[in-house]
């Protein structure tokens, strides 16, 4: 397209299509499976099934992972001429269409590659699914063929049937769809209301995005996974963009204002949340503002593009780009494929599909222009229920299940009212096909097998008693839990940049009712342990208090530095290497006693985060924390005086080389001619595990932790449940977006530049 203008890449010759259709060879042996469903992973140089290739070995593969290849193969083979890569993609999504559920016409997250079975039978449009549908739509619009809109349409009924309850989008059983799956939502359902204005149906996709609007703006950013009642439950953000696309195809479809407010908002919370010296940092947890030390691919090939999209004018695009469709990456392809190379065969299917409500078919391939006919407050009127959705909580209806129990039979044994140790309730248990195991540490375990049932309306009864266990054990876990705290370095040259994921406490301050959170520097006790008097108060006095764990109870640590005269503790894991990257939250509770008379926070690092603070008391002695319940901005305050403190000093600076280089100068003039002169300019470089219920479930094991001689001493230590596993703490940039401010002084950008240059020299010591 560009060199076909004649301005740009003259020079391309087809190299990358040859390239493409290189690779699209080495991805074919993915595919020699009984069923057509490919392999989720292939070695790129030895194949599937070669001894080196370590794969092969796989027996399952998500919907999406199988689904979500008919674009770019079909692409491939229109550009090259070469139909395998099409026949391929499309058998794999025939494939998976023949599978699907009859009765509900849901398909599962995870299918068996060889024998088509599901492996995990619940069903949404979030992770593991969410693509399959939406490239079954593009596939229409791209390729014109009519029956990938078909089963478009046919699955799009069943969501709006099942998963759909306004302006929640839930899990449901393939087999069982007036039955919730989960209780959470995870963030990729975020694409589905761009996936919803691509098929015509705004009003949902409106109320589904204002939802998710809401919870942005209590959280800066979505969750990983967040509950129906909007807490959070993943507490990661990996900088995904399927909101900002929602936002870019609603602006589009609605041409409403709003949706460029959205983007304002989007773009101004990763400056100052997401934005570090090299790039924009995943957010490890949202609470606390705590980073990732990685950036995604697709954070630059989808967030970036979509929000440009959003605020770029017709005029500032090269070429129309209503003449291409998205891919779920982002990239573009021509819509005239669909008239190119046409070497599959088209055969007549309908016969096969659902007879839908014509309704359902009227709205494909919607004119945006006529969409909202003399209403432009159509979609305002939509999203005013929503706005305070979240911190109200949404007033749940009924649920479908308690619909049709209001109807029809209660269930013999409700959750909140069972008793293990109950002789009649246990037997109702059997009739439903629930099994009870008792454990070791005394707790006992519920495991439902539907076929042990008495009868079919039994196994049902016992799967609505499990769900309802699973959600009573889950409030009970959340009422006990609290969520994680921040340590964040506020003083030169971090400011703020470096916040650390800490443990709380369930004694002392609460942070979270005391919203500017304990500021102060940081001093090592002696005893380093804590657990005797305080030997140096006069350093420890109003100052918080660093300790290492161990050897007597945190109360104690706590009750010992108070006395001492310190505002704050941080206790330090004294388990090398122990890191919030892979360990579970710890939650420090008392010794049993009351703990009414401490008063000051206590917060608790792993090693690594602890190790954070301790080399930078090494390098630059001074060094100040703010303890809190969530990251704080930037300390601009302070950041501006050292600024303003090194600007005077170069101005001093350079007004003395100004004259020591003129008085050299006049020496120079001075010295015979022939003499060797030269002017030199100096270098200016500058614990054991607290029960919380006594019921668990099977897929909601606890994990209990193992205890060493030093933990024994502090038995309650509690885990947080929810934590991401694989994270890395990084610097933090809060830098804000003024939107009125044209430029900035040059002095203040290079001074800016100088401090992210020596924070991030002091990150890679740090190895952040």
């Amino acid at each position: 397209m560009l060199k076909e203008k004649g301005e740009y890449m003259q020079w391309y010759n087809g190299e990358l299509l040859h390239m493409a259709k290189e690779l699209g060879y080495k991805l074919l042996p993915a595919f020699n499976t009984t069923s057509g469903l490919p392999y989720p992973r292939v070695n790129l140089k030895f194949g599937v099934r070669h001894p080196e290739a370590r794969t092969g070995t796989e027996t399952d593969t998500c919907t999406a992972c199988a689904g979500t290849l008919i674009l770019e193969f079909a692409a491939l083979s229109r550009f090259t001429g070469t139909s395998v890569f099409e026949e391929y993609a499309r058998k794999a999504l025939d494939f998976i269409w023949e599978k699907r559920q009859r009765s509900s016409n849901l398909v599962g997250v995870t299918i068996n590659i060889h024998t088509g079975d599901w492996v995990r039978k619940d069903s949404g449009v979030g992770a593991g699914i969410d693509s399959y549908y939406e490239y079954l739509l593009k596939a229409y619009v791209l390729l014109g063929d009519d029956s990938f809109l078909e089963r478009f349409n046919t699955h799009y009924d069943a969501i709006m049937r099942y998963i759909s309850q306004p302006p929640l989008l839930l899990d449901v059983h393939i087999h069982k769809p007036m039955l919730n799956a989960r209780t959470w939502m995870d963030s990729l359902l975020a694409f589905f209301p761009g996936l919803q204005v691509l098929k015509g149906d705004i009003r949902p996709a409106i109320e589904t995005h204002e939802m998710l609007y809401q919870v942005i703006k209590k959280h800066n950013f979505l969750p990983e996974a967040f509950t129906t009642d909007f807490r959070v439950h993943w507490a990661q953000h990996p900088l995904r963009p399927e909101f900002a696309e929602s936002t870019y195809f609603l602006y589009k479809a609605t041409g409403d204002p709003y949706y460029l407010e959205v983007g304002k908002t989007l773009i101004e919370n990763l400056n100052k949340y997401a934005r570090v010296p090299c790039g924009f940092a995943a957010m490890k947890d949202v609470r606390t503002g705590s980073h990732e030390d990685r950036m995604d691919s697709f954070f630059l090939a989808e967030m970036f593009k979509y929000l440009y999209l959003l605020f770029a004018d017709k005029e500032d695009m090269i070429f129309d780009i209503e003449d291409y469709i998205f891919t779920t990456e982002a990239h573009l392809l021509p819509l005239w494929l669909s008239t190119t190379n046409q070497t599959i065969s088209k055969k007549n299917t309908t016969t096969e599909y659902t007879e839908l409500d014509d309704s359902n078919f009227d709205w494909t391939c919607p004119n945006t222009q006529i969409l909202f006919p003399n209403d432009p407050m159509f979609a305002q009127s939509i999203r005013e229920p929503l706005k305070n959705v979240v911190d109200k909580s949404c007033p749940r209806g009924i649920s479908r299940a308690e619909e049709s129990l209001g109807s029809g039979p209660k269930p013999p044994l409700r959750a909140r009212d069972f008793m293990a140790s109950n002789p009649e309730h246990l037997e109702i248990l059997k009739k439903m096909g629930v099994s009870l195991i008792h454990l070791k540490d005394g707790r006992v375990q519920l495991v439902q097998h539907a076929v042990q049932a008495a009868s079919s309306l039994d196994a049902e009864d016992g799967l609505r008693f499990m769900q309802e266990m699973i959600e009573l054990s889950s409030q009970q876990q959340k009422e006990q839990q609290l969520p994680p705290r921040a340590v964040q370095i506020v003083s030169h040259p971090f400011f703020g940049r470096v916040v650390l994921t800490a443990g709380p406490a369930q004694f002392g301050m609460d942070l979270s009712k005391h919203k500017a959170g304990t500021r102060g520097f940081v001093a090592t006790i002696k005893p380093y342990n804590g657990c005797s008097e305080i030997t140096n108060p006069e350093a420890v006095k109003d100052k918080i208090a660093l300790m290492q764990r161990g050897q007597c109870m945190f109360a104690e640590k706590a009750r010992n530095i108070q006395k001492a005269g310190a505002i704050g503790g941080i206790v330090i894991d004294d388990n090398e290497g122990s890191s919030s990257d892979t360990a579970p939250l710890f939650q420090m509770a008392g010794d049993g006693k009351n703990t009414d008379d401490i008063t000051i926070p206590m917060l608790f690092l792993f090693n690594k985060e602890g190790n954070i603070i301790l080399d930078a008391i090494r390098e630059y002695e001074a060094v100040e924390v703010l303890l809190s319940d969530k990251a704080k901005d930037r300390d601009l305050e302070m950041e501006n005086m050292d600024q303003k403190l090194s600007e005077n000093d170069s101005h001093k600076q350079n007004s003395e080389e100004a004259t020591s280089a003129s008085q050299d100068v006049g020496a120079v003039s001075e010295e015979p001619e022939g003499g060797e002169n030269s002017v030199t300019d100096p270098d200016s470089l500058s614990s054991a595990h607290a029960d919380s219920d006594s019921v668990s479930i099977s897929n909601q094991d606890s994990c209990v932790p193992g205890t060493d001689e030093a933990s024994a001493l502090e038995p309650a230590c509690m885990q947080g449940d929810h934590q991401p596993q694989e994270q890395e703490t990084e610097t933090e940039s809060n830098s804000k977006v003024n939107w009125d401010n044209k430029g900035q002084p040059m002095e203040s950008i290079l001074a800016d530049w100088n401090e992210d240059i020596e924070a991030f020299e002091m990150m890679e010591k740090d190895e952040l």
